[in-house]
């Protein structure tokens, strides 16, 4: 009989072959694994992590790094947001693992930190800002708690100032992608492009969540709920494509994707179609476009995508001197040029299962 070993975290990788396979570390973020789960091997490894951890030394900021991830705040978070603060948490560990607690309370904290911050956005501004978002939120909740006396990295601005309006999938992109990637990813896009979800829902989209006029779905990250109309493209590709499993979004044989597994094939799609400077989640900005050609109001669109007012209107905003939004020119268009606007055929061939 097999013993699930406590704390024991798995990760399935899609190898280059498209074969997976399955690591298994002692903790989350801990050593990986000798053997199988069941080998002596494994329960040989595992002991040994385990009595190489050792408790961190009280009072300072790396027992509340640590605390953290033991709560139950983190264990609520989606399972690809807890894999993204585990990153950052890494990166806290080795600059201020050792920072004494009672030095948070002290007026210079938060300069050190800014310039903590402002060391990692000589390579990223945007990793830098992440990077403060979640150490204020892990002193925060340890404030919550009583753990520390002050949290100096509340609030502190941005140093991101990207426009959302740059980040949006062309035309040419569109096509050129329905043209080069392989037919079982075709509607994906379709969905990305007329939902603007994240990745992690459609793929685990069910067929129940679609009546034939609406997609009805919570957000896993937010835990929104949100009903989105769906578009006549979208709903062409959806009616005319054959259901080979509950879920809606499947790989070529019909079997559900892993995260990693459609990261890898999406990649060689957009490669292949020569598609650069764009990425899957830029498809919820794209979204925006088309949530307002099915005529949803501003505020629908940023309860739909998740994105603010402000970054709704700089996507919609006219991207040239004439007063037409770029969206409104494409609408405009659609009865002269109906082949350019992708209408989501072809779909998802039959299963092979």
């Amino acid at each position: 009989m097999r013993v699930r070993l406590k704390g024991t975290n798995s990760r399935t990788k899609v190898l280059k072959d498209g074969s997976t396979v399955t690591y298994w570390y002692a903790w989350k973020g801990g050593p990986r694994l000798r053997g199988e789960p069941g080998d002596p091997e494994f329960l040989a490894s595992y002991h040994e992590a385990i009595s190489q951890k050792k408790s961190p030394p009280a009072g300072v900021l790396l027992s509340i790094l640590q605390g953290y991830q033991a709560s139950t705040k983190f264990d609520d978070l989606a399972d690809r947001t807890k894999s993204d603060y585990v990153k950052i948490i890494k990166t806290i560990e080795l600059e201020f693992g050792d920072f004494p607690l009672v030095a948070l309370a002290d007026r210079g904290a938060r300069g050190l930190f800014m310039e903590w911050r402002d060391k990692l956005a000589k390579r990223s501004r945007r990793q830098a800002d992440y990077a403060w978002v979640v150490l204020g939120a892990i002193l925060s909740w340890a404030l919550d708690r009583g753990l520390v006396a002050a949290n100096p990295c509340q609030r502190g601005g941005r140093l991101y100032r990207g426009s959302r309006r740059d980040k949006i999938w062309t035309l040419n992109d569109e096509i050129a992608f329905l043209d080069k990637a392989p037919q079982h990813l075709h509607l994906a896009l379709q969905l990305a492009l007329w939902t603007g979800q994240r990745q992690g829902d459609l793929l685990s989209l069910p067929w129940s969540a679609y009546d034939g006029k609406m997609i009805r779905l919570q957000q896993s990250k937010t835990g929104a709920r949100v009903a989105i109309p769906v578009g006549s493209p979208l709903k062409a590709a959806l009616d005319t494509t054959k259901k080979c499993s509950t879920l809606i979004l499947v790989t070529k044989s019909g079997t559900p994707w892993t995260e990693d597994g459609f990261r890898s094939s999406w990649r060689k799609a957009c490669k292949t179609a020569g598609i650069v400077g764009v990425t899957f989640n830029d498809l919820r900005g794209t979204a925006v476009t088309r949530l307002a050609l099915a005529e949803c109001t501003e505020a629908e669109m940023a309860t739909i995508t998740g994105h603010t007012l402000r970054d709704v209107r700089s996507i919609l905003a006219p991207t040239t001197s004439t007063a037409t939004p770029l969206w409104r020119r494409r609408r405009l268009r659609s009865s002269k040029r109906e082949r350019k606007l992708p209408t989501g055929l072809p779909t998802v061939p039959e299963c092979s299962v």
